[in-house]
């Protein structure tokens, strides 16, 4: 629970900082000496974490709220002209994006669940309705799968184009995912399920003609980041819908707008996992490397990935400026 004494403390900071805001505004940043500079450095760094402790209390919320359209005044006036650097974007991936995922588990977990759930669906009905498979894949697909042949091989021969096709329409799905999040999470909820229908039903047909191996050798590669690029795509998805249905004591605009710039963050990792994934997809997955190789390369790529997304910037998840407010 937030108390009136820190409130009132951290309040005549606030106050401080739209002071220098307002000065800075009218005349601009260069008109503040030096030492007024780096107290509004400070300050900004400060109301950051402050935020992310008015955020964890739902007493907060209507403080944050403040906050946080405080912050981005701050933002827009520090920032103003500047160009974007490749250091900025380093940042944030390597040390702000890492926490923003982390904060967002449940809602990928929930993600992960409802594709897994679409996925067993899809392998039981495949399995007591065989015919269900070739409905669902198409005559060509179920034939080349009864041949015992991968539908991937023409990839092959037209690696760059395959790839960046791949790219395109996995970035379409991942952004579908998250921009259906308007509909009050309907869309992506649909969306994490059929795709684990599919996944499933495709899985099954290979099984029944024995081709597991080829088919999971293949999805290893690519798949240990394309699926979950999907599933962070769907929670930024869910975490829209979050602030559509669940205001609080917020307006519901102001929810979904302060909900959204999280979610387009937490989305924004999937464009280089999905770049990544595409070229795995199209430069080793359809390959005749050997499935030992191919899950080697999976494993690899995973504990790279996910070390990283899991381990960085662990100790400093709550006192660490997060630029989550922009």
């Amino acid at each position: 629970m937030i108390s009136a004494h820190w409130l009132d403390k951290r309040r005549s900071h606030w106050t401080r900082l739209e002071r220098l805001l307002d000065q800075g505004r009218a005349q601009g940043l260069k008109s503040l000496p030096r030492p007024q500079l780096q107290e509004l450095g400070l300050l900004y760094r400060q109301a950051a974490a402050d935020l992310s402790t008015l955020r964890e209390d739902p007493s907060g919320k209507y403080y944050a709220h403040s906050l946080n359209l405080l912050l981005a005044q701050a933002h827009n006036i520090i920032y103003a002209g500047q160009k974007s650097s490749g250091r900025g974007l380093v940042y944030f991936f390597r040390y702000t994006y890492p926490r923003i995922f982390r904060r967002n588990l449940p809602l990928i977990a929930l993600a992960l669940l409802l594709f897994v759930a679409g996925g067993l669906a899809g392998m039981l009905v495949s399995l007591t309705h065989p015919d269900f498979m070739r409905v669902f894949l198409g005559e060509g697909m179920m034939n080349t799968i009864e041949r015992h042949e991968m539908w991937t091989h023409s990839i092959v021969s037209v690696k760059p184009y395959a790839s960046s096709r791949i790219m395109t329409n996995n970035l379409s799905v991942s952004l579908a995912a998250f921009a259906v999040g308007i509909t009050a999470g309907l869309g992506t909820f649909y969306m994490m399920v059929f795709n684990g229908v599919l996944l499933g039903v495709v899985g099954s047909a290979c099984w029944l003609n024995g081709m597991s191996l080829d088919l999971w050798s293949f999805v290893a590669p690519h798949g240990v980041l394309e699926l979950p690029a999907i599933f962070i795509a769907g929670a930024a998805g869910f975490r829209v819908a979050q602030g559509l249905l669940f205001p609080g004591v917020l307006p519901r605009r102001d929810s979904l707008i302060i909900e959204s710039r999280e979610a387009l963050q937490l989305f924004l990792a999937t464009i280089p996992m999905l770049v990544v994934a595409g070229l795995l997809e199209a430069f080793v997955s359809p390959t005749g490397l050997a499935p030992g190789w191919k899950f080697a390369v999976a494993v690899a790529v995973a504990t790279i990935f996910y070390g990283h997304l899991f381990f960085a910037s662990r100790g400093n998840d709550s006192t660490v400026v997060e630029e989550t407010f922009v």
